[in-house]
């Protein structure tokens, strides 16, 4: 890419390269408020931290007053910290006195800057020198423009080592991407990358001459992030040290990147919640039986208040329907409504997910990541499944009831709670606490207000109108054009027990929408265990549903006698599905008229 198409493309690139004059030593901005921005060391004293006077000042949380200096001692600049409380990191590790190499990061707060040094005093830029600094700029927006993809770390990772290819004569290289030496043994291919991780991790910047290879650490926000490499041919043994200064150059750029990979991951987690609240606009809860009735009166009185609900029915009777008409009715609808099933989740996934976890809390923690409950701030979160809940995390969940406070996994602050908690469950709570398998105490806590959702045999009334509604989803879901149910269809479903209630219901109809040939839903198209059910009470005699069941019964024995019995060419006779034939030789009871 040409310098001026680079330089349309984003402001700060242009700025940059224009205004990056030559120096002997400065500070380089790579993280924080004033990101981008470049410090001329000179002569004296830089002095950093928050004092009006400072040469350096910054703000924000855990910057002294007089945080850091630098200074020039002979022909190298010396960085000594203040004994400011957070400390002044290089590298990643906390230092008193430090004497600077070239690509040295030192993190003041959450500033990181990175120490550059310019050879001769005539402001000439070699060509290769700018070449360096194009491809570092363009690899930063290729990063970042690249954020939409989901492997977002992997895209990083090909853009790293494309640029590295572009800056050196390396035959090979890798990027491992981990918080400690452990993790990155781990992630490496060969005993002998993971040898090389260990001595990244110890000793920094490592230069194998024998193997030809080069590898330094990446760092962000002053912590170890990972780790880069890259090998060469034998005529370049003598430019290696060259080489890692390059190196060091592009983890500095890796590291930004990596930075806002991390950042670009948690606001489309966050995203994605927001796209989930923005859908979960209050489903119809369809019915109008007694005791549907009842419930939704209930559900009406307690919305107003924060108090906890324990929701009880079996599975597929709509629990968390009913949990988001209680969030959508109380003052917190406008504030998130965040559905998590205790039963999907191992243990310490589900803790990870409710409480969420610091860096480096476990293997694969590389980023702070926010929990639902923390998410929810201000919101209602529904516990579908509660019984499933392991005993640890039922302690910790009745701390957050009790003293509305919570720590994420691996942290040690704690951190207040505005939220609602409504839970549910197919199980009898009260028999598990007999058990010893459910914690009494959280019980007493979760019961407060305790509702009961009716199963759908309870409410027979009600099929007419759910599966109307179904039947209106999925076929605008399925694209497909059913006008009704089938009287006789219809009677099928009101006769079935339905043990998988409204979820069962559901899906049964869309089964049928799927399955079916006519722009009306017939008993043939229902699932065989609605069908094998108990038919209902027979139509009066003379009923045009009747008329029509006589008619089908009669083409499908002649049908088949014809056929001689082979199903197959009576279904083509009959211009029909072989399936459907079948169905209706089950839902007409012909079985034993045709053996």
């Amino acid at each position: 890419m040409k310098l001026s198409a680079l330089t349309r493309f984003h402001p700060v690139i242009a700025r940059t390269l224009v205004n990056w004059p030559s120096m002997d030593g400065e500070l380089l901005v790579v993280n924080g408020p004033r990101l981008s921005e470049r410090f001329s060391l000179g002569k004296g004293e830089v002095r950093i931290g928050r004092a009006p006077h400072s040469t350096i000042r910054l703000e924000g949380p855990g910057i002294a007053w007089e945080h850091c200096v630098v200074s020039l001692s002979g022909n190298r600049y010396r960085v000594s910290d203040r004994r400011s409380g957070t400390g002044t990191y290089v590298n990643g590790m906390r230092a008193t006195e430090h004497w600077l190499e070239p690509g040295d990061q030192v993190a003041v707060g959450n500033t990181v800057f990175v120490y550059r040094e310019e050879s001769g005093a005539s402001g000439v830029v070699s060509p290769h020198q700018n070449l360096l600094r194009a491809c570092s700029l363009l690899f930063l927006f290729r990063a970042i423009g690249s954020s939409e993809t989901e492997d977002l770390r992997g895209v990083l990772a090909s853009q790293l080592m494309r640029l590295l290819g572009d800056l050196m004569p390396s035959t090979g290289g890798t990027v491992l991407l981990g918080h400690d030496a452990t993790e990155l043994q781990l992630a490496a291919a060969t005993p002998a990358l993971a040898a090389t991780a260990t001595r990244v991790c110890r000793d920094g910047p490592v230069i194998d001459a024998e193997n030809r290879e080069v590898a330094v650490p990446l760092y962000v926000r002053g912590a170890l992030a990972g780790m880069l490499t890259a090998q060469f041919p034998a005529a370049e043994v003598a430019n290696l040290t060259e080489h890692c200064d390059t190196l060091a150059a592009a983890a500095t750029l890796g590291a930004i990147a990596l930075e806002t990979v991390r950042e670009v991951e948690t606001l489309n987690a966050e995203k994605a919640l927001l796209l989930e609240r923005l859908d979960a606009s209050e489903p119809a809860i369809v019915g109008a039986s007694p005791a549907l009735r009842k419930l939704m009166q209930m559900v009406s009185r307690v919305a107003g208040h924060d108090t906890s609900v324990l929701i009880l029915g079996e599975s597929g009777t709509g629990k968390e329907m009913v949990a988001n008409a209680l969030h959508r009715r109380s003052p917190r609808a406008a504030h998130p409504f965040v559905a998590i099933n205790c039963a999907a989740l191992t243990e310490t996934l589900l803790e990870s997910e409710l409480f969420g976890h610091e860096k480096g809390a476990f293997t694969g923690a590389v980023a702070q990541k926010k929990g639902k409950l923390e998410l929810a701030e201000g919101g209602t979160v529904f516990l579908d499944e509660i019984g499933e809940l392991a005993a640890p995390l039922q302690a910790k969940l009745l701390r957050v009831l009790q003293q509305r406070e919570f720590e994420r996994v691996g942290g040690t602050r704690t951190l207040k709670l505005n939220v609602r908690i409504i839970a549910a469950t197919n199980r009898d709570l009260l028999a598990e606490v007999r058990r010893g398998a459910f914690r009494e105490d959280l019980y007493h806590r979760l019961n407060v207000v305790a509702f009961q959702v009716p199963a759908l045999r309870e409410r027979r009334e009600d099929i007419p109108p759910l599966a109307a509604h179904f039947l209106q989803r999925a076929t605008a879901r399925c694209r497909r054009r059913v006008e009704a149910i089938a009287p006789e269809a219809l009677g099928r479903l009101m006769a079935y027990s339905w043990p998988g209630n409204v979820r069962e219901l559901e899906n049964a109809i869309e089964r049928a929408v799927v399955l079916g040939n006519s722009e009306v839903l017939l008993p043939e198209d229902l699932p065989e265990t609605v069908l094998d059910a108990p038919a209902p009470t027979a139509e009066p005699p003379g009923a045009l549903q009747g008329t029509v069941t006589d008619v089908k019964r009669q083409l499908i024995i002649r049908a088949w006698q014809e056929c001689g019995g082979d199903y197959k060419q009576a279904a083509a006779k009959l211009n029909i599905h072989p399936n459907s034939l079948l169905r209706l030789v089950r839902t007409l009871g012909l079985r034993e008229v045709l053996k």
